[in-house]
């Protein structure tokens, strides 16, 4: 599975701190990518920008699942639900955690960066992450109810197809100050162009590109 780390700007010193949790948390055939924002970028992108990014990188399957966050976290998980095939949980804590990965089995979590972090945050981040990763995924918990669970997760996910856009029809009518910042950021915006397996979501970000820096 590919695994994107990408957080608001707002908490980018803890950037290190997450990749280095997370990478002890992933399983062995699990790969990382860090798309920053990293500690010594001079890159501001606020929570609503990142959360178009993750819609980007989700949508044209250039990755799997990713792991995000601000100040609250709140933020975050409420801007990454408003786009198409994203179901973002908000993890406070290792058992909400097990039971998103476990129950929801969705593709992106909101971990809050800042609020209660206090001091030995990184052990609760940590925790929280192992179990995230526990595996095996979308099994329904607890057993005697799975079956159940598991049918409500992809009644849900079903109605958020049925309620949303496709990325291709939302993007072109995204306003500048919210879309440039995002297809500036090289490292998502060459992820997306090297990885991405929808073609017509990355033929489409590659036009908006030109459109704005030609």
């Amino acid at each position: 599975m590919k695994i994107g780390l990408i957080q608001a700007s707002s908490q980018k010193q803890k950037n290190r701190i997450l990749e280095h949790y997370l990478n002890a948390a992933i399983n062995s055939d699990d790969q990382l990518i860090n798309f920053g924002i990293y500690p010594n970028s001079n890159t501001n992108l606020s929570y609503v920008q990142v959360s178009l990014a993750i819609a980007l990188l989700i949508n044209s399957k250039s990755l799997d699942f990713i792991v995000t966050g601000c100040t609250s976290g709140q933020g975050m998980m409420l801007a990454c639900n408003t786009f198409p095939n994203i179901q973002c949980g908000y993890l406070p804590t290792p058992q909400d955690a097990f039971l998103f990965s476990h129950i929801n089995n969705g593709n992106v979590v909101s971990f809050p960066l800042g609020l209660n972090w206090g001091w030995s945050g990184e052990i609760n981040f940590s925790e929280t992450m192992k179990a995230l990763f526990k595996q095996p995924w979308g099994e329904g918990y607890p057993p005697s109810q799975a079956s159940r669970k598991v049918k409500n997760t992809t009644e849900v996910k079903e109605l958020d197809q049925l309620n949303k856009k496709s990325m291709t029809s939302i993007l072109p009518s995204v306003g500048p100050d919210l879309l440039v910042p995002v297809l500036k950021y090289e490292p998502v915006y060459n992820f997306i162009l090297q990885n991405g397996k929808d073609t017509e979501l990355v033929n489409l970000i590659k036009k908006l590109k030109h459109s704005y820096f030609n």
